[in-house]
């Protein structure tokens, strides 16, 4: 039987802060098949020869990674050569370590757009997508984009289409559809024929007087169902690895949208996908395990909680690794 491989995203231990070495070390000892190096925040980042070696501990420890930058799209669509040399540095990193791909994504949020209409953000990226078409290819990568909190699934797989899907793909990530009004399974059916990779987050959804509220939990204690999510992406793409990413810690957010205002920044959404929102919303109520709450808005973390916040996110971390071992089903290292 053929399994997908499974790794872990590094984002989710940066409390600990660890070398990038360490990220490599911890995956090995969950017997894990891989890893996703995203924003590292090892001292020699900036360091070419840093990524190579990398490179050579992903090839000694037999742990496959991926890797990316963030954020690109330009606050002026006139101005796209400083995001242009920071692609180009992502695949000059993304080359030296054996990457496959670089992962990029739009912006943090719909607040944190520039100011334009979806098409006009889509006509900026594709043409630094195609700027840097050559160097890419020539590299032997794909740029990933992550489905972020900002464009709906439908938009970015848009995106993709106008880019070039034979160097852009889908950085398909199952947390941020809550945040978009979005079923993570309407987005996995979208993305799934462009997926590079499979980042997995689970998320409560419950109903609020004003809308409804949202948080990220640990995978498999939320309302999401990833059964049928790990079943449909390994029908269309069975070879891409599926990384366990359980951003938590965070306070629920609330989407009032029976509010008139709330809809200014979601005019593009459909119907039939809000409604398939509402329903996964109706089903769910408030996480109530035990939780360290570490990102707090506009508010540093509290010294006397960070040790706290450390444990809390690697135990996360294994908690979810298990589920998505022995309830998933994923991952082959484990098994020998």
């Amino acid at each position: 039987m053929a399994y997908q491989k499974l790794g872990l995203n590094t984002y989710c231990l940066r409390a600990l802060k660890w070398r990038d070495r360490q990220h490599f070390e911890f995956a090995a000892s969950l017997k894990l098949d891989g890893l996703f190096l995203q924003d590292s925040l090892d001292p020699e980042v900036n360091d070419l020869n840093h990524w190579k070696q990398v490179g050579q501990w992903s090839k000694e420890m037999g742990l496959p990674v991926e890797t990316g930058m963030s954020g690109i799209l330009p606050k002026n669509p006139n101005d796209l050569e400083p995001m242009r040399k920071q692609l180009l540095t992502g695949v000059a990193r993304a080359k030296a370590c054996g990457s496959k791909i670089i992962r990029v994504l739009h912006a943090s949020d719909r607040a944190h757009l520039p100011p334009g209409t979806v098409e006009q953000h889509r006509e900026t990226i594709v043409k630094l997508f195609r700027s840097v078409r050559s160097e890419v290819m020539d590299a032997g990568l794909h740029i990933a984009i992550e489905n972020h909190k900002d464009f709906t699934a439908r938009e970015l797989a848009e995106t993709m289409q106008a880019a070039g899907k034979e160097f852009v793909g889908s950085y398909l990530d199952t947390g941020n559809p809550t945040f978009i009004l979005e079923d993570p399974m309407t987005t996995v059916e979208v993305l799934a024929p462009h997926a590079l990779c499979l980042h997995l987050r689970d998320s409560v959804l419950y109903e609020h007087p004003r809308g409804a509220m949202v948080q990220w939990v640990p995978l498999g204690e939320g309302v999401i169902d990833f059964h049928a999510i790990v079943k449909h992406i390994h029908s269309v793409k069975p070879d891409i690895f599926a990384y366990v990413k359980p951003i938590t810690g965070r306070v629920p957010e609330l989407f009032p949208y029976r509010e008139q205002k709330f809809w200014e920044n979601y005019r593009d959404v459909r119907a039939d996908d809000f409604a398939r929102f509402v329903s996964l919303a109706q089903k769910g109520r408030p996480y109530e395990k035990p939780l360290v709450i570490e990102d707090l808005p506009n508010q540093p973390v509290a010294p006397q909680f960070l040790e706290a916040i450390k444990a809390q996110q690697k135990e996360h971390m294994e908690r979810s690794v298990e589920y998505a071992k022995k309830q998933l089903d994923l991952g082959l290292r484990w098994r020998q």
